[in-house]
């Protein structure tokens, strides 16, 4: 309703009431945003609708292997992808529970419809990893149909970066028309045991020479990246000095480490060809006098991120592996891994095999959240290094579904 207001000049009051009706016109729209903002629901002022949750951040932080070349409806891989936004999963060929090779690769066909499976499950980019470092380490061996591959320490051996380049680009070609993204490889560990029962013994390592690491390394890089593979640098911050397994169990290095272990890690890194790290389950007095490297802060947080200056994701080695898992509870495993620094937290599911893996590891991620033990910045710390990899994957799988 409109109300008429009279001549203000022979009516003084009339006058100073007109004026402040003017000033309110003014100050109207303030007003009116100030007593929304303090009156609507606490709803209107949450995130955008396409900010994670809580338990799609946590889920991304997980990466589990699983039994299978093909997998119905409610096998629990799906459903961890599906529920838990589980944000990886690792293949086999062997499965060392029941000693039977084709786990989950039998066939170049086959595995590309179960990673096609897989992927089509998952709301986000899923990373479908597998150690395919070549030689003896071979995932998609020829007797599934796949081609033959060199070794590192044979490629080492060649000492043509060029060559090395060539190869590995075609096993990245192969990783990828399988449906697989991710290469847990290239191994920098320098050979400084000819002996070592899990590195030397397998032809892991390139060489003893870490220049010649380096440079075998970039190229073998170079090669996935054309072929828009991710990889990663393992076994930090070096495996090549142990005499003994940490699959089988606690692994000293303290006195048979060496500084120049670390020269590949620092000369990769600071060339930007670091997709992700790998840790060791080793034990090194030098570093850390109380715990392995994957449970170490001073390791993680301070060597490889301050020191080192990686910005990328963490990965902990199989946290089923003896190193760990003997002389840790999973609640402990899972706690001082995160606190040290790692982002995603690896279960092969071969060691031991445990189908509820997913939904306990979440509940005690939870549990540490809900004690103070870790506050939420710590999740979304590892939710942004793990999208910034996934971010670097092609575009067909970076705008997945």
């Amino acid at each position: 309703m409109l109300i008429a207001i009279p001549d203000p000049k022979p009516y003084p009051l009339i006058r100073r009431i007109r004026a402040c009706l003017g000033q309110a016109r003014r100050f109207f729209p303030f007003v009116l945003l100030t007593f929304l903002a303090f009156s609507l629901p606490a709803t209107a002022a949450s995130p955008r609708s396409d900010q994670p949750s809580l338990d799609e951040r946590l889920g991304q932080m997980l990466m589990v292997g699983f039994r299978g070349t093909n997998v119905a409806d409610d096998h629990f891989i799906l459903r961890d992808i599906r529920n838990h936004h589980l944000g990886g999963v690792i293949l086999f060929d062997y499965d060392l529970k029941s000693r039977k090779y084709g786990r989950n690769i039998a066939s170049p066909e086959q595995l590309r419809a179960l990673t096609d499976r897989l992927r089509r499950e998952a709301q986000k980019p899923l990373l479908i990893a597998i150690d395919q470092e070549g030689g003896r380490v071979n995932r998609l061996a020829p007797r599934y149909g796949f081609p033959a591959t060199l070794s590192h320490e044979e490629l080492g051996r060649l000492d043509d970066p060029a060559e090395t380049t060539r190869r590995a680009a075609a096993q990245a070609r192969t990783l990828r028309e399988a449906g697989i993204n991710f290469n847990l490889a290239p191994v920098v560990d320098l050979r400084v045991n000819p002996d070592n029962p899990v590195i030397a013994r397998y032809g892991r390592a390139f060489a003893a020479d870490p220049g010649k690491v380096t440079a075998q390394a970039r190229a073998y890089i170079a090669g996935h990246r054309q072929e828009g593979v991710l990889t990663c640098l393992k076994h930090f911050p070096g495996h090549g000095s142990s005499t003994a397994d940490s699959h089988l169990g606690f692994t000293d290095v303290s006195g048979s480490w060496r500084e120049e272990e670390l020269i590949p890690y620092r000369e990769l890194v600071a060339a930007g060809l670091a997709d992700a790290v790998m840790t060791a389950h080793v034990f090194n007095a030098q570093l850390d006098k109380e715990l392995p490297a994957t449970l170490s802060p001073a390791v993680i947080d301070g060597l490889l991120r301050k020191e080192l200056g990686f910005s990328g994701p963490v990965l902990s080695d199989d946290l089923q592996m003896a190193a760990i898992s003997a002389r840790h509870n999973l609640p402990e495993a899972v706690e001082k891994a995160v606190l040290a620094g790692v982002d995603i937290l690896v279960f092969g599911n071969n060691l031991a095999y445990d189908e509820e893996i997913v939904p306990r590891v979440l509940a005690i991620l939870r549990d540490l959240l809900r004690r103070g033990i870790i506050d939420e910045a710590r999740i979304d710390a590892s939710w942004r290094r793990i999208q910034k990899l996934k971010d670097s994957l092609p575009a067909v799988e970076r705008n997945h579904p």
